[in-house]
């Protein structure tokens, strides 16, 4: 006995395709966040700093080292 009547129809939902020229800016865009947070948590001290004090390796100390990065 077939119950093909109980079983709902699965709609499968269009998918339209994204181009990469929409995509681009938005990957650049994360790409320069990554870079600048990449910065500021490895080498935001001493020769290299764009801040000048302690602030920022003071903020950014414990994610220093859980990231491996020596700071002092």
């Amino acid at each position: 006995m077939a119950s093909s009547a109980l079983t709902p129809s699965a709609t499968v939902p269009d998918v339209t395709p994204v181009s990469l020229k929409e995509i681009a800016p938005w990957a650049v865009l994360v790409g320069l966040l990554l870079l600048a947070l990449l910065y500021f948590v490895g080498a935001e001290q001493g020769a290299t700093s764009l801040i000048s004090g302690e602030n920022v390796h003071e903020w950014l100390h414990d994610g220093r080292h859980l990231l491996g990065f020596p700071c002092h």
